[in-house]
């Protein structure tokens, strides 16, 4: 009885740690990367369409999103960390500072020869790993889904890993409306609402559960006290 006593303040502790797990996720701030630069059709221009109805479903589960617009740089000189500190063009470095305040990432995309649209690898690829490392990604992705396989390999060389799910809309013409909305008066069992909200929310889950636990270790230990940054030059990753 002793020991029941003793163990049930514990049993109530667990419980009320699991259910604030349960529901921290919430408030999480995301970085939105675009991946196309397109304002006339035709083809009909899809990625506002998309951007929007992701951008929608992650404000519905609570969380603050920042949107990285590619148009927002043009083709580059030379990487943030290749610029003296508070050197860099300030968008680059107002584009840097939303990106190393989010706590986990998702870029949407489209496919431009089997991979990701070279609009968003220009933003990716002008900033170093440690601007993304030891947080989680996602993958969007519409028309083709060879793109969403071939950035995994960027996102994962930039330290934000993505998660296992991806959302890809095939046709995204049909399925979303010119404000991002599913377009449900249609008469096509793609367009159903609810089927769309299940479907996203499998990756959104996992993307949640990765972020508020790498979240939550950033706060007790510093990941770059064991894996330092480049400071000198990219060779420092060399093996001796």
């Amino acid at each position: 009885m002793g020991r029941f006593r003793t163990s049930a303040p514990r049993l109530l502790m667990a419980a009320s740690h699991l259910l604030h797990l349960a529901t921290a996720a919430h408030g999480l701030r995301v970085a939105l990367l675009s991946g196309s630069t397109r304002t006339s059709s035709p083809p009909t221009v899809l990625h506002p369409r998309v951007n929007a109805y992701i951008r929608n479903a992650l404000e519905q589960r609570g969380h603050a999103v920042s949107h990285v617009d590619p148009r927002d740089l043009p083709l580059l000189e030379r990487p943030h960390f290749a610029y003296p500190r508070g050197m860099a063009p300030a968008r680059m470095r107002e584009i840097h500072s939303i990106l190393e305040d989010a706590d986990c990432y998702v870029c949407i995309t489209p496919e431009y020869n089997h991979s990701p649209s070279p609009a968003l690898l220009n933003v990716l690829n002008h900033f170093g790993s440690s601007t993304f490392s030891f947080k989680p990604s996602a993958i969007g992705q519409w028309g083709g889904v060879r793109a969403g396989a071939a950035l995994r390999t960027t996102l994962s060389e930039l330290g934000c890993l993505p998660v296992s799910a991806m959302i890809h809309i095939p046709k995204a013409q049909e399925v979303l409306g010119p404000d991002g909305s599913i377009e449900s008066s249609k008469e096509e069992s793609n367009n159903d609402p609810e089927r769309w909200r299940k479907y996203c929310g499998r990756c959104f889950s996992q993307l949640e559960w990765w972020a508020e636990a790498t979240r939550r270790h950033r706060e007790v230990v510093d990941p770059f006290d064991r894996s330092p940054v480049f400071i000198e030059s990219p060779d420092q990753r060399n093996a001796p």
